[in-house]
């Protein structure tokens, strides 16, 4: 299944799917499942604060526009009766302004390339501070309290780096890009 990108100030870019998990890391859901459809992507999440059930439908529009319908929503509001789900959020490029209305009427978030929802820059530097200190933990067994802590040339300590500076700066895209990369390491120290 090919990636929809999504241009975001600086030139870079970032794909539906890459906002699915940044949005999860910010909202604390941990995935419990991934199910490939026909049209997209199924994530079943868990609100570790609130515990409830969670799905984030990623839709790859095959239309040229790229434009979300009506029917999608429809097919995620059975999909979220059926299986019981507290929360639903839906990706996509673009929306039809019926999808629009539909997901209105049933509260489920819409994010696409025109809108995501706004984090504050602390509670993503937050985030990122977590993630590092878990890898941390991981890698070496500790957290480091001073520089000289780390071993060598650390790529989570790179990434640290880059992020205090990216914070300080005030660049959130950029932020977002190294909450990323500390997802990707994550994800690979899990499946080493």
């Amino acid at each position: 299944m090919s990636s929809i990108k999504l241009y975001k100030k600086g030139g870079l870019k970032i794909s539906i799917q890459d906002e699915a998990e940044l949005f999860m890391a910010m909202r604390n859901y941990s995935c419990e499942e991934r199910e490939k459809w026909d049209e997209g992507v199924d994530i079943i999440a868990l609100d570790t604060a609130s515990n409830e059930k969670v799905l984030l439908r990623i839709v790859e529009s095959k239309s040229k526009s790229g434009f979300v319908g009506i029917d999608a929503v429809r097919k995620m509001l059975e999909a979220m009766e059926r299986e019981d789900y507290d929360k639903g959020f839906l990706f996509g490029k673009r929306f039809t302004d019926a999808a629009k209305q539909e997901l209105m009427q049933n509260d489920i978030q819409r994010i696409s390339e025109g809108y995501m929802p706004r984090f504050k820059p602390e509670r993503l530097y937050l985030r990122i501070n977590q993630y590092v200190n878990d890898l941390c933990k991981v890698k070496c067994g500790k957290i480091p309290e001073k520089e000289s802590d780390c071993k060598g040339n650390c790529r989570i300590r790179i990434i640290s780096d880059n992020a205090s500076f990216h914070f300080e700066q005030g660049w959130i895209n950029l932020m977002k890009k190294d909450l990323k990369q500390l997802l990707s390491l994550n994800n690979s120290k899990k499946s080493d």
